[in-house]
């Protein structure tokens, strides 16, 4: 598929003052899709590591270009902090591999405060709202989340309560077919126990500590991204969720 240019996008409003963008679906050419959602700390606490977690993402996002399903995939990178007007910084929405420029990650920058749950909130909300579209249009979808952090929230619009709701109303409403949903620590060990409990309070599928930073931890990281959602993909048309990656970072 060929890289899309601004007409071939959509924004498309959550309520509030969130919104998300995605290519316009008329144009897309498979019948199914994984719809990939990378939601990225950028508050300050990030800037001694900024460059490698760039490298991370990127990292993912190109492993999931040698998947054997990467067509029937739609990726959306959004980055959070305090110092982006509203909190968040949507890099690009969903959107197909190819049409990714991957050095658009590299004008990401670290500063302000973490709104965690706005980030959560936004990543499953968008990923609920483009699946109807898409089953509107009589396609079929699954989905799964990401959201990478080194601290606990610092306030924001969102709740864990609203989030839990948008969580149990990806699959009830039979919009997706699945959702996976991964909250992951990084650099976080101060805030485990309270990462932890969120992830219980919203709903999220799994809570994984990744430790501290290094390149070695980094690499396994974009893996297990890569892994997962290769899984989910691999799930998709079987009615059932994909089989969960053990992480071993």
């Amino acid at each position: 598929m060929p890289r899309l240019d601004g007409s071939d996008i959509e924004t498309h409003n959550l309520g509030g003052n969130f919104s998300f963008t995605g290519a316009r679906i008329e144009g897309l050419g498979a019948t199914e899709y994984t719809l990939v959602d990378i939601e990225v700390d950028m508050s300050g606490s990030v800037s001694p590591f900024r460059s490698e977690l760039i490298d991370m993402i990127k990292a993912s996002v190109d492993s999931c270009r040698k998947s054997p399903r990467s067509e029937n995939l739609l990726v959306r990178v959004a980055a959070f902090s305090t110092a982006y007007p509203g909190g968040l910084n949507e890099v690009h929405g969903f959107i197909p591999l190819a049409s990714i420029d991957p050095t658009a990650y590299d004008a990401l920058q670290a500063g302000g405060g973490t709104p965690l749950f706005d980030a959560c909130y936004v990543g499953v909300g968008a990923a609920n709202a483009y699946a109807k579209k898409l089953f509107d249009q009589e396609f079929n979808a699954n989905g799964i989340s990401f959201t990478i952090t080194d601290g606990e929230d610092t306030g924001g619009a969102a709740s864990p309560a609203m989030i839990k709701a948008e969580i149990e109303r990806a699959t009830k409403e039979e919009f997706l077919e699945s959702h996976v949903s991964v909250l992951i620590g990084i650099n976080a060990a101060a805030c485990t126990a309270a990462l932890s409990r969120f992830q219980k309070e919203a709903g999220i599928t799994q809570y994984i500590d990744a430790g501290d930073v290094t390149k070695g931890k980094l690499a396994k990281l974009a893996q297990f991204v890569s892994q997962s959602v290769s899984s989910t993909s691999q799930a998709l048309g079987t009615g059932g969720p994909s089989q969960a990656i053990a992480a071993t970072i």
